[in-house]
């Protein structure tokens, strides 16, 4: 259980710190002739990859791929005894509507260096649990005391602190399990999955989100950037480096993943309370509780406009770096943009 310390730990702790389109048939492309044109050598003739990017099908890519993880998931937490913790567990992990980002971000970081799909399958499910446990904990009265998470009843509500409590504490290590146990050891050598658990491992941590909670309930000065980035950036960043280490990128490779996902994590929460605050549609009391540790909560929308805008140039910039893999930037290029504009919503009954 977390205890709160003095002012003084957060002050060290702010200095320590100053981050679906289905498989391709035997001889077809992965993505649409239209969009085969790309070019890994800059070329006036070729189109830009943001202006291709805006013909990517990025819901039919998200939505299948979302289909795929749901039965894996329902596959990895089979109700056994003790019965009522394996029920919790599922409640969050299976919760409906769930838009599956860090998996579907893993997977697209595995394919871009031309890893198998199959390889990525464990460890974005792994990743999914690892979420679902950070959300339940989140939700608890001693941390962020909500109601309700994904439309639904939140865990503790359901089936009591407690055993939310012991859901969250027994999803993490399922999803290290999880791992080991079901990734093909001919698709993905052995170091690179102790890379991915030290990854996963890092940013769930006392560096990584638990660093992000903590500052969230003690609060400090300039607090709202470490917690924005620790809370919300930490998910994507470790998504797509797990990604990216499983289909076999460069170390270069894997810090530009890094700061993509850190950017793209940080910008759909930002851009999400930028929404709440313009809509104004749940209790005032509570969104002011709520909006009061985010960037619209302490700078105003106009402020935390800009900060979007700047999340969006650093992720895109970070792409830029991986132009060489041409059209498989598409899903990860396309991401920033439906973080920045939520040009639709999903429906994975397709």
């Amino acid at each position: 259980m977390l205890t709160i310390g003095s002012n003084s730990a957060s002050h060290m702790l702010m200095y320590q710190y100053h981050h679906l389109l289905p498989k391709p048939k035997a001889g077809r492309p992965l993505f649409p002739r239209t969009i085969s044109a790309i070019r890994c050598s800059a070329s006036s003739s070729s189109p830009s990859l943001s202006t291709v990017a805006t013909q990517f099908d990025l819901k039919t890519y998200w939505a299948t791929l979302i289909n795929e993880i749901n039965l894996k998931l329902d596959e990895a937490i089979p109700v056994k005894y003790p019965n009522q913790i394996y029920e919790a567990m599922r409640y969050s992990v299976l919760a409906m509507g769930a838009k599956r980002a860090p998996p579907v971000m893993c997977i697209a970081s595995c394919e871009l260096f031309g890893g198998n799909r199959l390889a990525a399958f464990p460890t974005a499910c792994a990743l999914e649990m690892v979420h679902a446990a950070s959300l339940i904990h989140d939700d608890l009265p001693c941390m962020d005391d909500d109601p309700s998470r994904r439309g639904q009843p939140s865990n503790h509500t359901v089936f009591g602190v407690d055993m939310a409590i012991l859901a969250g504490d027994a999803l993490f290590p399922l999803g290290f399990r999880h791992i080991v146990s079901h990734t093909p050891t001919d698709l993905v050598p052995e170091t690179r999955l102790l890379r991915v658990i030290a990854e996963i491992a890092r940013s769930v941590g006392s560096t990584g989100m638990a660093a992000g909670q903590f500052l969230d309930l003690e609060g400090g000065p300039n607090a709202v950037d470490f917690v924005q980035e620790k809370k919300f950036g930490e998910m994507a960043e470790s998504s797509a480096v797990c990604g990216g280490l499983l289909g076999g990128a460069s170390d270069e490779e894997l810090q530009l993943l890094r700061k993509y996902g850190r950017a793209v994590g940080v910008l759909y929460q930002v851009r999400s309370d930028v929404l709440e605050a313009k809509t104004e549609t749940q209790d005032k009391n509570e969104d002011k509780k709520r909006r009061s540790k985010s960037y619209v909560g302490v700078y105003g929308v106009e402020k935390a406009v800009e900060v979007a805008e700047d999340l969006k140039a650093q992720a895109k910039k970070a792409l830029d770096g991986l132009e060489k893999y041409g059209e498989q930037l598409l899903p990860l290029y396309s991401f920033v943009d439906y973080a920045d504009d939520r040009g639709f919503s999903l429906d994975v009954e397709i």
